[in-house]
This record gives C-alpha cells, sequence and structure tokens, in this order.
C-alpha cells in the first residue's frame, strides 16, 4: 500500500478522478432518469453505453472516412468532426435507449405486469444486445482513430491539463447544467417530475404517460452518448463488453448519491471517480474493481437512500 502518491500525485489524481467521475455521472444519470420515473433500473443502459462507443466508431471509420491512422486534425474541421460524431454517439444511443423502454417495458406495462417481469425483460435485452455485438465484432476490440492531438494547456503541481481530460470534464457539466435547468423549468421537464411523484395523479392531469417515459428514456440515452463519445475519445478504444464494468460503476455513483436525484447522480459521480482514482494510485489498478463493489455495498448497508436520499424522499410523498 503507497501512500506517498497522495502527496507527490495528489492533484493529477484528482484531476484524473474528477474526469472519470464526470464520466461515470452521465452514464447514471440514465439509471437514475428512468428510475425517478418508473422506480425500475435500465439494466439495459450499460449496452446503451457499449453501443455509444462503437456508433462513435462506426462515424469516424465508415461515415467520415478516418482510417486509425490517419493524421490528427486541427481547426474548425476538427470542431466540425467532433460535433457530428458527438451529436450521432448521442443520437444512436437515445434511439437503442427508446427501443429498449419499447421491447421490454411498455407491452408489460401495458398489461399491468410486475416489476420483476420489467426487471427479467431489461437483463434479457441487455443480454441481447451484448451477445449481439459480440457475433458482429468477434470479440476482437477496436481502436478509434486519433481524431484530437492530445495537447496540453500546462500542468500545476503534476497534474497535466490535457485537451481530452479537459473536454472530459467541461462537457458532461454542460450538459448537467442543461439538463437541470430542462426538468426544473421546463413544461416537458415538469411533466417528468409529476409522474416521478405519482403516476394516477398525472394521468388525471392529462399528462401522457407513454411519451414522458419516453422522453426520459431518451434523454437517458442521450446523456449515455455523450459519456460513450468522450470515453472514446479518452481512451481510443472499445469492446464488446466495455459496458459492464462502466455500469456497474455508473450504477453505484447513481446509488451513491442518491438514486433517482439528478443532482445525486452528478455528485455520485464525481465522488465515486475519485475514490477510484485514489485506491488504484494507492493499492493497484487491479483494485479497482473491488473499490466499486466496496463503495455498493457499504453505501447500502449504511445509507441506503444515499447522499441525498432525504431530498428524494420528500419528493416521494
Amino acid at each position: 500500500m503507497n501512500f506517498s502518491v497522495i502527496t507527490t500525485q495528489f492533484w493529477s489524481l484528482v484531476l484524473q478522478g474528477l474526469a472519470l467521475g464526470l464520466i461515470y455521472a452521465l452514464v447514471s444519470l440514465g439509471y437514475t432518469m428512468v428510475y425517478g420515473v418508473l422506480r425500475l433500473i435500465n439494466f439495459a443502459n450499460s449496452e446503451v453505453f457499449m453501443i455509444g462507443t462503437f456508433a462513435t466508431l462506426y462515424l469516424e471509420v465508415h461515415v467520415l472516412g478516418y482510417a486509425t491512422n490517419s493524421p490528427s486534425l486541427h481547426g474548425a474541421k476538427l470542431i466540425w468532426t467532433l460535433f457530428l460524431v458527438f451529436v450521432g454517439a448521442m443520437i444512436a444511443c437515445a434511439l437503442i435507449a427508446m427501443l429498449v423502454e419499447l421491447v421490454a417495458y411498455r407491452r408489460l406495462r401495458a398489461r399491468g405486469a410486475n416489476r420483476l417481469a420489467s426487471l427479467i425483460s431489461a437483463i434479457g435485452v441487455s443480454i441481447a444486445l451484448l451477445e449481439g455485438m459480440r457475433i458482429i465484432t468477434i470479440s476482437r476490440p477496436m481502436t478509434t482513430p486519433r481524431l484530437l492531438d492530445k495537447w496540453s494547456f500546462g500542468q500545476f503541481h503534476g497534474a497535466n491539463f490535457r485537451i481530452d481530460t479537459m473536454m472530459a470534464i467541461v462537457v458532461p457539466i454542460i450538459i448537467f447544467v442543461v439538463l437541470d435547468r430542462f426538468v426544473t423549468k421546463s413544461r416537458l421537464g415538469k411533466s417528468i417530475r409529476a409522474v416521478s411523484m405519482s403516476e394516477e395523479n398525472s394521468k388525471l392531469m392529462g399528462i401522457n404517460i407513454n411519451r414522458v417515459i419516453t422522453l426520459t428514456f431518451c434523454i437517458g440515452g442521450l446523456t449515455t452518448g455523450a459519456a460513450a463519445f468522450i470515453y472514446t475519445t479518452v481512451y481510443e478504444n472499445t469492446v464488446f463488453n466495455v459496458g459492464f464494468n462502466m455500469g456497474i460503476a455508473a450504477f453505484t455513483a447513481a446509488v451513491l448519491g442518491g438514486i433517482g436525484n439528478l443532482r445525486g447522480a452528478f455528485y455520485g459521480g464525481i465522488a465515486l471517480g475519485m475514490l477510484e482514482q485514489f485506491a488504484s494510485a494507492m493499492l493497484g489498478s487491479q483494485w479497482k474493481a473491488v473499490t466499486v463493489f466496496t463503495v455498493l455495498v457499504v453505501v447500502l448497508l449504511f445509507k441506503p437512500n444515499g447522499l441525498f436520499g432525504e431530498a428524494v424522499q420528500q419528493t416521494r410523498t
């Protein structure tokens, strides 16, 4: 156990933990949005993330025509290319998320099935997506083109402010602020909050429940797609099971913050990213997954409502 890294690499670990945690936060928003409305965990969200990484790869290689050894882009061409891929990955994940809602949830909900049936259905869709991508890719990991040159803004006490790291910090914060304003201020956002509080009363007020639920899955897919794009741009690779560890970490972040609470998912993701980076530095990278499971178990044992659980409970009553 190496405690010296806390002093020698403190700011570097903080920066990397913040970047990783905000990626977790984006994916955990997909879990939190669905749970807030349906009180169900969308276990297929991890596979939505996986498809987002392959959508990013497909757009860069097969649509825009860049090879893995293509030179990095610069200027307006770089901004335009990244924007197109970013939007494309978000749209792909949103469409898959809405398809999951249609296949795994809507028909069962219309027939009055219990929550266990919907949960099993979601797990089945998750396995189908995972195995389908495994067959398509023949289980091979794939490398994405390095369109963004990893130049640095500078350093602060050993923390390297690289362009991709800063993108992984700034973009999720912008998305979270926009989403938070949308949910709290817009008409559709208020509909989502109303359904999360009482589905029956929302029906009496004339709210289209199916439309709200589909919108919720769509928003979760958009944030997960954004996370997939950032992850692929930073780490430049993907594989068919990339969503497994990401899904567990994002779910843990949602539980840590208080599942069903947007701000809880945001801060829970940051906290988990920090904990994971410091634990990996002190104990070794092989302990990353153990750290996530440990946090999940501890939270469920001692504070199952999460950090913002009280606020969630107040909104449901």
